[in-house]
């Protein structure tokens, strides 16, 4: 065998062993599925509680929602009252706590303060906090992408 046939191959067989994950990099069909999926959960209403774990201390903190990390404050007696925001700080990603005192959300990490309506009112965080509708319904609490 003579050496340019030899790199010949071996320049074939290395295109031959990459196409396979060429093809799965231009595959769409994984990402169209997983993104629709939660694309559709965020335009529908999910239960993230219920009134009575709401109504035990006013806050609602649920990690792992359909929606992602949701933070509900106030009780079901003020329903249209309700306030509901991605708990995830936009800063470093810890999770932000409602301050009653303050009547705002505060990063416990690094001190950055949100609004009622998730804007930033205090670095370092520069982004706001991704907010949600609210509604009770039959002793649930839902929310759904505003």
């Amino acid at each position: 065998m003579k050496r340019r046939e030899f790199f010949n191959w071996v320049g074939l067989g290395l295109l031959a062993s990459s196409l396979p994950v060429a093809i799965a990099a231009c595959s769409t069909e994984t990402t169209t599925s997983a993104s629709s999926t939660s694309a559709a959960a965020t335009q529908k209403w999910q239960k993230v509680g219920t009134v009575a774990e709401l109504d035990k201390t006013g806050q609602l903190l649920v990690a792992d929602s359909p929606v992602g990390a949701v933070l509900v404050v106030g009780t079901s007696k003020a329903a249209k009252d309700l306030i509901a925001v991605n708990s995830t700080c936009t800063h470093k990603g810890c999770t932000v706590a409602w301050k009653t005192n303050k009547n705002q959300f505060v990063c416990p990490c690094h001190d950055a303060e949100f609004a009622r309506d998730g804007k930033v009112q205090e670095g370092p965080a520069e982004t706001p906090l991704k907010t949600y509708l609210t509604k009770i319904e039959s002793d649930s609490v839902f929310v759904k992408q505003a």
